[in-house]
């Protein structure tokens, strides 16, 4: 029996994450990790130059610009619902990144991926991370360290800090989602073989996107999308307002006969 958006949202909220087991199909995880490895080598993807981007780990960023096999990835319907309970319906996709971590790398620093926003802690989520798990998460290739009750704190990690963690250890095709504010970090790989996972940023609306969506993204790509999709990246508006061109929504550039509720047609 799956547990509700709703729920899982909250475990998000009071606990800091939540593991959805197995629910991406396996077919999908094939697709997207045949179409990961491939790119890594037409890319010529070169390994992280420190320990936090990971001398033995490879990043492919932007992915909705690298395939559209990558457009079913931040809309997924057992995903999205628990991220929008988080944030809300008006949420947007602050980036898209595919992480292939190799043996031999070294245990990532602890961090907050909320950390370079200047707003004092603690604070309501205001990002909400989904990791995909395309190969299992163990404790020996690495599985993501996660620090209990961290998003309630006052502050950041400092640099050098060892603090007591869980690890995220879950099969392929299974989704670990975790508040914006909460400590983690990615574990020593120990193991014979990569681990390779999809990260699905999102944010709140009124705030800006680690990746430039509207300039990472050629429109014609994005006019191809599903307009939740659209939205996603940024071709709308936040509560009709945040984000307008000349009192318009983003998204009547793509589509001119997109309805869209401005906030000035609900003033009186």
């Amino acid at each position: 029996m799956s547990i509700p958006a709703e729920a899982r949202a909250g475990a998000v909220v009071r606990d800091g994450w939540t593991i959805l087991p197995d629910v991406i199909e396996a077919a999908l995880v094939r697709e997207l990790v045949a179409r990961i490895e491939a790119l890594l080598e037409e890319l010529s993807v070169p390994r992280g130059s420190n320990t936090f981007l990971g001398e033995h780990t490879r990043r492919i960023f932007n992915l909705l610009a690298r395939d559209a096999l990558f457009e079913r990835v931040p809309v997924h319907a057992a995903v999205l619902p628990v991220i929008e309970a988080v944030l809300d319906r008006e949420c947007l996709l602050s980036s898209l990144t595919a992480i292939e971590m190799g043996p031999g790398e070294t245990d990532q620093p602890f961090h907050a991926d909320d950390g370079s926003i200047g707003l004092p802690k603690p604070h309501g989520p205001i990002t909400c991370t989904a990791i995909w798990a395309l190969t299992d998460f163990t404790r020996a290739n690495g599985a993501t360290r996660l620090v209990p009750g961290s998003h309630r704190g006052d502050r950041n990690p400092r640099r050098g800090e060892e603090p007591r963690f869980e690890q995220a250890e879950m099969s392929a095709g299974s989704v670990l989602v975790y508040h914006g504010s909460l400590w983690h970090g990615g574990a020593a790989n120990t193991g014979p073989s990569a681990r390779m996972g999809i990260v699905a940023n999102y944010c709140a609306g009124f705030l800006r996107q680690e990746e430039c969506q509207l300039l990472a993204l050629p429109r014609e790509r994005v006019a191809r999308f599903t307009p939740r999709l659209r939205e996603l990246v940024g071709y709308g508006t936040y509560r009709g307002l945040m984000g307008h061109v000349d009192q318009r929504s983003p998204a009547e550039w793509l589509d001119p006969a997109t309805g869209t509720d401005m906030v000035w047609r609900r003033m009186r």
